[in-house]
């Protein structure tokens, strides 16, 4: 019989934080929504969320192997993870008026009706090595994919922590356990990654072996500590990062700020609303304008331009309703993407075959 959960609070408004919309925007892709409870798996336990108006409260599952104490140190563990995974030393409401005193359009966007939709929108603190394979998965695909690529990862490879309302949770793999299988590009191409298996595998493979000594999962880590560039060049050894996947790392895992991840619509919106000179049929970002585009957005925004603009990105989409909340048993979640890649992998080869007539405006990588 499960023990009973107990449960804690941060004492933080929906202005600083709003998890349907923080969990559901494209930045993270494994929590999982179950009855109105946010799950997440980190290597130890399942953290679990929900929020009302006033706070947020949390519990965890302990892993299977462990004992379910309850204990003020559990607790406390689960309370720093969250603090540092929502960023929770910085105001969001400082940041808002500090925009909104630069800019006159962001001032607009707050004020307006659709934004009362999306608010507490914050930049999360996620694990270097997970954000990295995430958005390796993320070239041309949707949030409610790159969610099933994520959990098959995680049921395939990771490691079994526990179950939570019935539904079984597997954490994240290593390098290493993800090289355990004896054809991993295979396995990844059967379970629906498509040309992203290679990227994957070769990404593991120089994460773990002698030949690249100064590409490690530690080293990785350090980027933390050094500067945007320095950061940003060191993503960019690694196969399937080019400079929107490397700004995402960065923004998303490397405390970089002020980094602005430069696609589609984000060039609508400099064009649109911040007089960005360019041209509004330009079918490709060539490096000078991805460039050109980040750098105007930080002049803008200055130190923080990442979470402004991530702000300005979520409260411009039309609809959040991604299926990242859909529940499935994990066994199911994999037979589906399999299926679905079938199909997609085909129409991603058309696209790849005719980008270079598409009207459609991409990243060169």
């Amino acid at each position: 019989m499960a023990a009973k959960l107990t449960w804690n609070k941060l004492c933080i408004s929906r202005s600083e934080v709003e998890l349907s919309k923080v969990l559901r925007c494209g930045q993270t892709f494994r929590w999982k929504n179950i009855d109105d409870v946010w799950t997440f798996t980190i290597k130890d336990r399942i953290v679990l969320l929900r929020q009302n108006d006033d706070a947020v409260e949390y519990s965890h599952v302990p892993h299977h192997k462990k004992s379910d104490d309850g204990d003020i140190r559990s607790q406390g563990e689960t309370k720093s993870f969250l603090q540092d995974y929502f960023n929770l030393d910085i105001t969001l409401g400082d940041l808002y008026d500090h925009w909104s005193k630069k800019d006159g359009n962001f001032k607009r966007v707050l004020k307006s009706s659709p934004f009362q939709e999306f608010k507490g929108i914050r930049i999360l603190r996620q694990d270097p090595w997970e954000t990295l394979v995430s958005f390796i998965c993320s070239s041309n695909n949707n949030v409610k994919r790159i969610s099933k690529m994520c959990e098959a990862l995680c049921v395939e490879f990771g490691d079994y922590v526990n179950e939570y309302a019935g539904v079984k949770h597997y954490s994240f793999p290593s390098p290493e356990q993800l090289l355990s299988s004896p054809s991993l590009e295979s396995r990844l191409r059967e379970l629906g990654f498509g040309y992203r298996a290679k990227y994957i595998y070769a990404t593991a493979s120089r994460m773990t072996g002698d030949e690249y000594p100064d590409i490690t999962v530690e080293k990785l880590n350090s980027m933390r500590e050094e500067d945007y560039e320095t950061a940003h060049n060191f993503l960019l050894q690694l196969m399937g990062v080019g400079p929107k996947v490397a700004d995402c790392i960065c923004l998303m895992a490397l405390d970089k700020h002020d980094v602005v991840p430069v696609d589609t619509h984000v060039y609508q919106i400099a064009l649109r609303d911040y007089k960005f000179k360019g041209k509004r049929d330009l079918k490709t970002l060539n490096p000078k304008v991805y460039n050109d585009i980040r750098l105007h957005f930080k002049n803008i925004f200055g130190d923080f331009a990442g979470w402004a603009q991530s702000v300005l990105f979520t409260s411009d989409l039309s609809d959040l309703n991604n299926g990242i909340n859909k529940i499935e048993q994990a066994s199911s979640s994999v037979k589906r993407l399999k299926t679905e890649s079938e199909n997609i992998d085909h129409n991603e080869a058309e696209i790849l075959t005719k980008s270079t007539v598409s009207k459609r405006i991409k990243v060169e990588v």
